[in-house]
């Protein structure tokens, strides 16, 4: 059946608003970053989604769900993906895909050496996670934050942290049992964050560039956005990891770290806008709303 969705801790660095308001705009922060305040991504980590649009880049977040990060690994290197398709588009929601045949033990598609269930891996325990708080409060969360430019969200009572649904988030696919998911259907977050799936769904990353090959795609009419007949499926010509593409066929971007002061006026010039435009400073920033930039090498 098709899934649907339903410190030994680091030091934390405190990302909270400065005592004196910062009157520099956002475009000033950015021009004056140095080389240091940027990362290269991980080969290793990085998933390339190939449509006959373009390609859409995703980076995987292994400390946060490692075990369907090794899983979605061997599916990639076992091309698994190549000639499926995305099922789902649903509006202000998600974008979702998979085996169109997975109801069908016939003819749905092998996962060869990968796990067809896996445990849930909603939330991890804090310690080893790096954390930099946000500072501003949150309705869903005790606080949150960032954690290797990933948005996400902890509670210190618990001693636990998880990524958490923003635009852009890649999660995993599963029917009530929440070991059903296997990270062989994934969906990504098109819509206004839907952050009351945190900690219900196993989120395994992000969409760096190309989301808008997923976000315009036509909408599904069946029931949650799924497609009615596999004819109006958008097809998957491959999703391979960047490791295994030949490094002049990559795509190379870096982000903006998170952990540096520079982060830090980047989070006070987005919570107090100074450009003109805005004649009244909110004073505050919510996490899925806060940019992580990208850029290209």
């Amino acid at each position: 059946m098709i899934k649907i969705l339903l410190s030994l801790l680091l030091p934390c660095v405190a990302l909270s608003t400065p005592k004196k308001i910062s009157k520099e705009t956002v475009a000033e922060v950015m021009k004056s970053t140095q080389a240091s305040d940027w990362r290269p991504l991980v080969p290793e980590n990085v998933l390339y989604l190939e449509l006959a649009s373009g390609r859409v880049v995703i980076e995987l977040a292994p400390e946060f769900a490692p075990e369907h990060f090794a899983n979605i690994r061997t599916l990639a290197k076992e091309r698994y993906w190549d000639d499926l398709a995305i099922l789902r588009v649903q509006d202000n929601y998600v974008v979702q895909w998979g085996d169109p045949n997975s109801e069908d033990t016939k003819k749905k598609k092998s996962l060869k050496t990968a796990q067809e269930t896996l445990p849930p891996e909603f939330e991890v325990d804090m310690k080893a996670i790096p954390f930099h708080t946000l500072g501003d409060k949150d309705v869903y969360a005790k606080e949150t934050g960032f954690s290797n430019g990933f948005k996400a969200a902890r509670d210190p009572k618990t001693k636990k942290t998880w990524l958490v649904h923003c635009y852009a988030s890649v999660g995993v696919g599963r029917d009530n049992d929440v070991q059903t998911g296997s990270g062989a259907e994934l969906y990504v977050v098109i819509g206004h964050s839907p952050r009351h799936l945190d900690r219900n769904v196993t989120i395994v990353g992000r969409v760096l560039q190309g989301i808008e090959l997923l976000s315009s795609l036509p909408r599904g009419h069946g029931a949650m956005g799924f497609y009615e007949g596999n004819d109006k499926n958008t097809p998957i010509k491959s999703i391979r990891l960047a490791s295994e593409v030949p490094e002049k066929e990559r795509t190379q971007l870096e982000v903006l770290r998170t952990d540096t002061a520079l982060f830090t006026r980047w989070i006070e010039a987005y919570r107090n806008r100074q450009e003109d435009w805005f004649k009244n400073k909110a004073g505050h920033i919510e996490i899925c709303n806060l940019p992580v930039p990208v850029r290209p090498i």
